[in-house]
């Protein structure tokens, strides 16, 4: 039986479920997630391995948008250059949210010259009759094939994924059988930490969020210490990042130790510092701390 492997980008606007569409087909949780748009921020890839049959290699690409900021910039940067060299383009929106952005990214992409197809997320959440009336209007839409999921439950995970495979070349194994992420794991303990403050901080303080490592030093076998200082653009952000005798900070702390001692099979002494880095988000050498860095 021949092996199959290949490269698949996953687009759209933000806040489709693309990373949460991606942990699914991984099995394992590479890409953080939250209800806020433009979680994403870097091109994160995924890899999913079915010994002696498939690997694909997921690249889940942040939110198209306007960018704002040079932080956007790079951001729709990341999507650009996912997009080079794939063998299949995933275009994702939500079925309980399609406007007019989505249907433009729909057929702005459909120009793209590899196998596509559209992927209608969260359909638990949608009558069937307004589900069957968007499968009609994009029937003509210029792509292989339509498939209806819900990536938080699992609903149609599978049978995309056989869709998937089926679309790729025969191929090598790019990967070792065991790898799920090209992501350092510093990198993705940064995601974990981000993550936590995007569930609970209050929406005007996300966006201008950056957490920097400072170190990791494994202290035993059993146990491993980091440091991370969370930036923000704003003296009021600090303070509610810190939150009343440090209660925010200390949540955020400890809801991101569990992940990252899930993801490192090993005890966790974390410790956060919070600072003020005003206009980051436009600063290049503040991007390039914080690891957004294009390297083209």
């Amino acid at each position: 039986m021949a092996f199959h492997s290949g490269f698949i980008a996953i687009t759209g606007r933000p806040n489709v479920g693309k990373s949460t569409l991606m942990n699914a087909m991984v099995g394992e949780k590479v890409a953080i997630v939250s209800n806020r748009p433009q979680t994403t921020r870097n091109r994160i890839m995924g890899v999913a391995t079915q010994d002696g049959i498939s690997q694909i290699v997921f690249l889940d690409t942040p939110g198209l948008h306007t960018p704002r900021t040079r932080l956007g910039e790079y951001m729709i940067n990341s999507v650009k250059e996912s997009l080079k060299g794939i063998d299949v383009l995933i275009v994702m929106v939500d079925v309980t949210a399609v406007g007019k952005h989505d249907r433009s990214i729909i057929a702005d992409m459909s120009a793209q010259k590899v196998k596509k197809v559209l992927v209608l997320n969260k359909i638990d959440l949608l009558p069937k009759e307004n589900l069957l009336a968007l499968i009609a209007e994009f029937s003509e839409s210029g792509y292989d094939d339509i498939v209806p999921i819900s990536a938080y439950k699992g609903d149609g995970i599978e049978p995309l994924r056989e869709l998937l495979i089926s679309y790729l070349p025969e191929g090598p194994q790019y990967f070792p059988s065991d790898a799920i992420t090209d992501q350092p794991e510093r990198v993705i303990c940064a995601e974990l930490i981000r993550e936590k403050a995007l569930l609970h901080l209050k929406e005007e303080v996300p966006h201008g969020i950056g957490v920097e490592m400072l170190s990791m030093s494994k202290m035993s076998d059993h146990m491993m210490e980091i440091n991370a200082t969370i930036y923000c653009e704003r003296p009021t952000h600090k303070g509610i990042i810190i939150g009343k005798q440090g209660s925010m900070l200390k949540r955020i702390g400890q809801e991101a130790r569990l992940d990252i001692e899930a993801l490192l099979g090993m005890r966790v002494h974390l410790q956060l510092w919070v600072k003020v880095r005003e206009n980051w988000r436009n600063r290049m050498d503040d991007l390039r701390t914080l690891g957004y860095d294009n390297k083209e």
